[in-house]
């Protein structure tokens, strides 16, 4: 009897009942005809058999029709592969790799199994080659291996290194079998698909056929062991290797000293280093880096700059990095007082971008003075500047709150060919708006305005929050008017430093005026807007008015932050109304806030019945001066 299988396009005919499918199927009808002659069943997805340790077992049935498919003939009208791909989609299950191992096993043609072996992974749906099809398919080209053509191979190995294919112990018998040729030859191969312990099982099998390691082998060998810090293991392969008189080189050398700087034992890195020199082996750039940077993580400032000195002296040109690993252990030591004597030692070497390089990074770690006196050395020996040095400059004095000398710069940088730029300036008003020094800001703006470049928007937002801190209402307004007549229009942020400075210096009716503007030019009040403004009515005991605007925020969407709950609480408290106070802080903790240390302040207020107005100023991390929480 036949059963019809319009689903999975399956055809079933019933055999002899002590005959066993190797797969099994299992399914319902689902459609009779009327004289019960022929009817449709619906398959359900077989399940495949596995063996005592859970593994799938092979379909042999599949495997059977599979290798049928692929060794008949091929025609001018037919291609065994089309019609293996017509086949495959009538499966409701994919290929598995052990399956795809058997065929590639049936197949005597190395070019037919290669085809095959690239057909599974292109062509069947989440198919992917494991260690084992790898496997067999290198054994099959192994037995055609050209010596003189080893790029197929090669393709193989390169193919499983980059997808993550580890090779085990038959793949390394494989390689060796294809690539030994008694000196090592390409057993690079073997090893760059191993981890530390498979590289070196590959090495003692080499050991043990009698094959020799050449010098790539043996590094490739000794940098997975050092990475793996298997040193006694490494140090075993590296006399092995003198033993069997293969010479190291740099890299075997750099290779040790890196494993035992990092182990926290210079002494061991240094005895490297002076065998290497011993042996007439020159030194390269990476070989001082990794000695020098060995010697330094043991804070072993007077070795490291002696190495750094015959390095120079034997005109080996140091990098960025060098100098980084000098700075770090100079800086980490209390010593930077001797970065002059390293100046000096490689003053051959010292160009503009070495000197930026320094003053970057001297900046960054937050050491000035020496920055300062390393650009002026700069400034002494190149006649034209770097633009970085020049800014890293700018900021590291900007941070020290050395404002005057920063103007200096600024004022001075042209002579070396370096134009200050927008962003220049802006670094520099903004250290002069923190430090509220108005009579150099008025100045340096009038300059700016003359002399170029032109103010950005950056620049005036700047100006008005700077002003607004120091007081100047109306130098602030102006320089609001101008932006609203210049090229630039005001953003929120504009908005948003006007209405501080309005708020802070009490004119709060003319903040709000500025509240309701910014919203008739659609802007739409952020955050700091309303936190801003809630604080300012907050201040001037216009309870009702905070109230609302902080109802008003919610409706629109905007939500409140810690600082904004911390200011309304605030002002509820000191007006001494505690249960808006309790309700607003359970609505706090309903939107998932943290409370910080001004919220428990607040807190311990309310619980006390303690209503102090001693106003303490405290950083806002939103506007960088608008919360003053009382104690």
């Amino acid at each position: 009897m036949k059963l019809q299988h319009p689903y999975h396009r399956l055809r079933l005919t019933f055999r002899h009942q002590s005959r066993c499918f190797a797969t099994k199927y299992s399914g319902r009808v689902v459609v009779e005809d009327k004289n019960g002659r022929s009817f449709a069943v619906e398959v359900d997805a077989p399940t495949l058999q596995t063996d005592s340790r859970g593994y799938a077992l092979p379909r042999r049935d599949l495997i059977c029709k599979i290798s049928q498919i692929v060794k008949s003939p091929p025609s001018p009208s037919t291609d065994p592969f089309l019609d293996l791909s017509d086949y495959l989609d009538t499966l409701t299950l994919t290929l598995t790799p052990s399956e795809a191992s058997e065929i590639l096993k049936s197949l005597k043609s190395p070019t037919l199994a290669l085809k095959f072996f690239r057909f599974c992974p292109s062509q069947i749906p989440k198919f992917r080659h494991d260690c084992f099809t790898y496997n067999r398919i290198l054994l099959i080209l192994s037995k055609s291996f050209n010596p003189t053509r080893p790029d197929c191979v090669r393709e193989i190995v390169d193919e499983m290194e980059r997808i993550g294919v580890r090779g085990n112990i038959s793949t390394v018998n494989l390689l060796i079998g294809i690539f030994g040729d008694g000196q090592g030859g390409d057993v690079k191969e073997l090893l760059r698909l191993c981890n530390s312990d498979k590289a070196l099982e590959v090495y003692q099998e080499m050991r043990r056929r009698g094959y020799r390691l050449d010098i790539f082998a043996y590094n490739m060998l000794l940098d997975a062991l050092a990475r793996d810090q298997k040193v006694d293991q490494a140090h075993k392969v590296f006399e092995d290797m003198k033993k069997w008189h293969c010479e190291p080189d740099e890299y075997t050398y750099t290779i040790l000293i890196r494993m035992t700087g990092k182990l926290g034992k210079p002494g061991e890195s240094l005895a490297f280093f002076q065998e290497m020199l011993s042996k007439d082996i020159s030194p390269n750039l990476i070989a001082y880096n990794t000695m020098i940077e060995a010697l330094a993580k043991g804070r072993m400032v007077d070795k490291s700059i002696f190495v750094f000195s015959k390095m120079v002296e034997n005109s080996c040109r140091p990098n960025e990095f060098t100098y980084s690993i000098i700075l770090n252990v100079l800086a980490a030591e209390g010593q930077l007082g001797r970065l002059d004597e390293v100046v000096e030692i490689s003053k051959r070497y010292m160009n503009k971008s070495i000197y930026a390089y320094l003053v970057r990074t001297l900046s960054k770690l937050g050491h000035a003075s020496e920055a300062h006196r390393l650009f002026c050395n700069m400034w002494s020996f190149h006649d034209r500047g770097d633009r970085d040095a020049y800014l890293s400059m700018l900021e590291s004095l900007c941070n020290a709150k050395k404002v005057t000398e920063a103007i200096d710069l600024l004022n001075k940088m042209n002579e070396k060919g370096v134009k200050a730029d927008t962003f220049m300036y802006n670094t520099v008003f903004s250290a002069l708006g923190k430090s509220k020094q108005i009579s150099h800001l008025h100045d340096l703006y009038e300059k700016m305005k003359q002399d170029g470049p032109s103010p950005d928007i950056f620049t005036c937002n700047i100006l008005i929050s700077s002003f607004g801190r120091a007081g100047e209402v109306e130098e602030a307004l102006k320089i609001f008017e101008e932006l609203e007549n210049g090229n630039c229009t005001p953003d929120i942020v504009s908005y948003n430093s006007l209405i501080n400075c309005l708020g802070k210096n009490g004119d709060i009716d003319e903040a709000h005026m500025k509240f309701i503007e910014m919203q008739e030019k659609g802007f739409n009040p952020d955050v700091v807007t309303y936190s801003t403004l809630i604080e300012c009515f907050g201040k001037t005991e216009k309870v009702e008015m905070a109230r609302r605007l902080f109802d008003e925020m919610l409706a629109a969407g905007c939500y409140p932050n810690i600082v904004t709950y911390n200011i309304l609480l605030d002002c509820l408290e000191r007006s001494g109304r505690t249960s808006e106070a309790v309700s607003l802080y359970a609505k706090l903790k309903e939107q998932g806030l943290t409370a910080d240390s001004i919220t428990y302040t607040i807190l311990e207020r309310l619980q006390s019945g303690s209503h102090r107005t001693s106003r303490v100023r405290r950083q806002n991390p939103i506007t960088g001066w608008v919360v003053s929480p009382l104690r």
